[in-house]
């Protein structure tokens, strides 16, 4: 079982790495800290396609939503628990080098002025800027993991297949901001991809939890609206544990959308005038 664990402590890393040298290399006018934020999303890009694939497999695979299993379930789980320790470090490092190329004072000035190197106060000031998602990955690696492999007496595959499928916006994401990165901010390809993500977080985060109560029910026949009522109250928590972040992040994504569209309507009405 520890095997998957290594092979991802190795893989994600090591990708990470890869990444940041042949970018370095190809793009010579970016700074470390474009390299190393497009590396920091490509690894990201990378695992959660094998998320949601991962996901897609065991789904399709169990029939009975409580008493089928598949061993992806297991080590997918270890597999990913290695990106997410890596990705903590490589979103701290892609702050760490943001800051320094913006030369921002406070945690990241030394003595004299001059930019400090790393130190407790810049890992604090990482903390504060993204502690959302720090908790995410904390709480996947601390809560869910063991809940996973050790507490659910090999029940449930399929919907730990269902919750592997809500990375499937995460490469869309990933890719807008790179190309943010790259300044095509403006351009028609962008504002495609704003709208994958909006499709896909919204039916592969939201509209995935009404779905995988009407699985459960529909198996026992339990009318969808009464499906909450069969389950523990501590499956109930943990669901809306999972929604509520989800239902954050989107908002934020509509707000970001909905600025986006303005921008774009303004520009566009500026060119027509001229």
């Amino acid at each position: 079982m520890l095997t998957a664990l290594a092979y991802g402590a190795v893989f994600f890393p090591g990708l990470f790495f890869s990444f940041r040298k042949g970018l370095g290399s190809t793009f010579t006018h970016w700074t470390e800290a474009d390299v190393v934020a497009v590396s920091e999303r490509l690894v990201s890009a990378v695992h959660a396609s094998l998320a949601a694939a991962a996901g897609v497999v065991v789904v399709s695979s169990c029939k009975d939503v409580m008493t089928d299993r598949h061993w992806l379930v297991d080590g997918f789980v270890l597999f990913g628990a290695a990106y997410m320790t890596h990705d903590i470090y490589a979103m701290y490092l892609s702050h760490y080098h943001t800051q320094r190329v913006r030369g921002h004072g406070g945690a990241f000035t030394g003595h004299g002025g001059a930019f400090g190197g790393h130190s407790l106060r810049t890992v604090k000031a990482f903390l504060h800027k993204d502690w959302m998602l720090v908790l995410h990955h904390l709480v996947l690696l601390l809560i869910f993991m063991p809940i996973t492999l050790f507490f659910r007496r090999g029940l449930g595959d399929f919907f730990i297949g269902c919750i592997f499928t809500t990375e499937f916006s995460t490469p869309f994401v990933s890719f807008g901001k790179i190309l943010i990165q790259l300044g095509l901010d403006d351009s028609r390809l962008h504002r495609i991809n704003g709208v994958m993500v909006l499709v896909s977080f919204l039916c592969c985060r939201i509209l995935l939890f009404p779905f995988m109560y009407w699985t459960y029910g529909r198996q026992y026949d339990i009318p969808l609206h009464s499906v909450a009522f069969h389950l523990p109250l501590h499956c109930n928590l943990g669901n809306l544990a999972l929604l509520a972040p989800q239902v954050y992040w989107f908002i934020l994504l509509l707000r970001k959308a909905h600025r986006l569209y303005r921008r774009h309507k303004t520009g566009t009405k500026r060119t027509k005038t001229e």
